[in-house]
């Protein structure tokens, strides 16, 4: 029997629509590329649109480092409503008068969480807790205790709408941030209550919304290649004795492979194509996190 060819290996930007879970992506990408070895770096909310980055074949391997990526939002905060999922998808549990409230309040209120914050997950997140998402406790009905988490916003800016409690804000976060978490929180900030809505992702690491098509044209040809996946890591690129090393995944000297600093770096062959993903080991010498295998 004749080996099955293997799949296409690369990145898709794709411009998630709404209504469509990040796992309906994957499954409906399978299907479109023909080959399983299909995940996304991190989870968009089925109500949220925007850039969902998709590893396909070898490039499942690499998401990790896509996923700790940071990202770029927009959406609005409607002030005076609070929801049981910090979002318009949810039933609204408070109201508040907030007709008073000026943009200039909302922006001295909002720089509160600019930095380094700490965060409360949301039940209806996908974190695990006790081996279940909290959205599955939450479907049933069950609320649980959850630690904050340390995360980082580096811009939380508002602007006013012709909506005077609605506000359109522009968010740049570590992974892992809860944009809706801010919405509510900035509305408890201010006296009241508040909740997101119409969010759109438009950055992962330098992956915007001008790479990003819709799931429906995505194509094999159109994926990016493996070191494009990895653009925002340093390279270095080695010739053909060195790659003999790097296929085997040896430890190597910092200083022989050309890489300095912090890490995680890619490794390049002449030709420009993805070898190896290499990270600090021990005093002047760095090892492989993934090795990937050569095109014949």
């Amino acid at each position: 029997m004749p080996r099955r060819p293997d799949g296409p290996d690369g990145l898709a930007v794709v411009d998630k629509a709404a209504d469509w879970t990040s796992h309906d992506v994957v499954a409906k990408l399978r299907g479109i590329l023909g080959t399983r070895k299909v995940g996304h770096a991190g989870t968009l909310d089925p109500d949220a649109t925007g850039v969902l980055l998709v590893g396909v074949g070898k490039v499942t391997r690499l998401l990790r480092f896509l996923s700790a990526a940071g990202k770029a939002y927009e959406g609005e905060v409607v002030l005076g409503v609070e929801t049981n999922t910090l979002d318009a998808a949810g039933e609204v549990t408070a109201t508040h008068d907030m007709a008073g409230v000026t943009l200039d309040a909302v922006r001295a209120a909002a720089t509160a969480f600019v930095g380094d914050i700490e965060q409360v997950p949301p039940m209806v997140s996908a974190v695990q807790i006790g081996g279940r998402r909290l959205y599955e406790l939450a479907r049933e009905g069950i609320e649980v205790e959850r630690a904050a988490r340390p995360v980082r916003v580096d811009r939380y800016d508002l602007e006013a709408t012709d909506d005077p409690l609605v506000f359109r804000a522009v968010v740049e976060c570590s992974s892992g941030t809860f944009i809706r978490s801010l919405a509510a929180d900035l509305g408890a900030a201010l006296g009241g209550g508040a909740h997101l809505r119409a969010l759109r992702r438009t950055r992962v690491a330098s992956f915007g919304l001008a790479l990003a098509v819709p799931l429906e044209q995505v194509t094999a040809e159109g994926l990016l290649a493996p070191a494009e996946a990895l653009r925002d890591l340093p390279a270095a690129e080695v010739g053909e004795d060195l790659a003999v090393d790097v296929g085997h995944g040896k430890v190597l000297d910092a200083e022989r492979l050309g890489v300095s600093g912090a890490g995680p770096w890619r490794v390049l062959d002449a030709s420009g194509a993805l070898l190896a993903v290499y990270e600090p080991y021990a005093a002047g010498r760095v090892k492989p996190s993934v090795v990937l295998p050569r095109s014949p």
